[in-house]
């Protein structure tokens, strides 16, 4: 019985879980963001980081961070992809997040791994960032 009662709770978490809906790419989440007037979080990741998919399946689609990013134009790209080096992101470590505004300033990067705690702390200096 308990098993097939974690059986059930785990395919009903998969099938309402949180999923970001990505832009396809920088170019078109900076039009969107300008549209919007909406801050764009470009999500910098290689394949083979296993801190990048932690980061993306526990902490971007935990309620509390998915809920925020709603407000949020978001896109991935690929570390020392040609669209990564077209907007100049100088990317060492994965994941990184850059924030940016609808005219394309830098508010924040942000490097490594976030517990949704400090994820959620992070938005929120970059909420404040936005309404200045």
């Amino acid at each position: 019985m308990k098993k097939a009662t974690f059986l059930v709770l785990f395919v009903i978490n998969f099938i309402f879980a949180n999923e970001i809906v990505w832009e396809k790419d920088i170019a078109t989440a900076f039009a969107k963001a300008k549209e919007n007037n909406q801050t764009v979080m470009i999500y910098v990741e290689t394949d083979n980081c296993p801190w990048c998919r932690k980061m993306k399946h526990r902490t971007l689609v935990d309620d509390r961070i998915f809920n925020k990013l709603k407000n949020y134009v978001v896109v991935r790209t690929i570390k020392n992809s040609q669209e990564a080096q077209n907007y100049g992101l100088k990317v060492t470590y994965v994941p990184t997040m850059f924030f940016y505004s609808p005219k394309e300033e830098l508010y924040k990067e942000i490097v490594g791994y976030y517990s949704v705690e400090d994820f959620t702390s992070w938005l929120v200096d970059i909420e404040t960032a936005a309404k200045k």
